[in-house]
């Protein structure tokens, strides 16, 4: 789950107003309908019509809205820099978490920019023709993540003995990704970005 606020923070500071508005798209992946498919698809959970619909209703209603209404969508635009910081980590992340988690946590944050970041910067460079800025800034871990692993404990109780410590390793790997992603992405795009340069 790609942090999409992070995401687009990022992208109106160093990437172009198409790649900023392109977080809500990401969104549909990184939040709660991505999760439900998969877990769908593999037979671990049912879900009822009507979750589907709630996941993507919000989406739906503010894409018709900010393109009908030129007014609604520079109002929308311009919350998201003053939202950042209220959504970004989310308000039940404890940074204590680090401590419990250690070098395992550290480690798994550090994987997620790596193992997402390498096939993101290339994919920005040679699917999007960007200059990989996008890829860097993309490269992080959701506050959404956290509550993954409790959620298939519930529905595989097989998993539950490491569900506490997985969702640590998570939110441990969400503050990671939180800070190391916005210096990352400064750096790249001062490094290779015109507009930044």
């Amino acid at each position: 789950m790609t942090n999409g606020g992070l995401y687009a923070a990022l992208m109106n500071q160093y990437g172009s107003k198409e790649e900023a508005g392109s977080f809500v798209l990401m969104s549909l992946e990184s939040g709660p309908l991505m999760n439900m498919v998969i877990l769908g698809a593999s037979g671990i959970a049912t879900f009822e019509p009507q979750l589907f619909v709630s996941a993507v209703l919000p989406f739906l209603i503010g894409f018709t809205l900010g393109n009908l209404d030129p007014d609604l969508r520079k109002l929308f635009g311009n919350s998201v820099q003053t939202l950042i910081p209220f959504f970004a980590l989310g308000n039940t992340i404890n940074l204590a978490v680090i401590l419990k988690t250690g070098f395992a946590g550290i480690f798994l944050g550090v994987l997620v920019i790596v193992v997402t970041g390498i096939p993101l910067i290339l994919a920005d460079k040679f699917i999007g023709s960007g200059n990989g800025t996008a890829g860097v800034a993309a490269s992080s871990s959701a506050g959404a993540a956290v509550a993954t692993p409790l959620l298939i404990a519930n529905m595989a109780p097989e998993f539950a003995p490491v569900a506490q410590q997985a969702t640590a390793l998570v939110a441990t790997s969400v503050i990671v990704t939180l800070v190391l992603v916005p210096i990352i992405t400064a750096l790249w795009a001062k490094r290779f970005s015109p507009k930044n340069a």
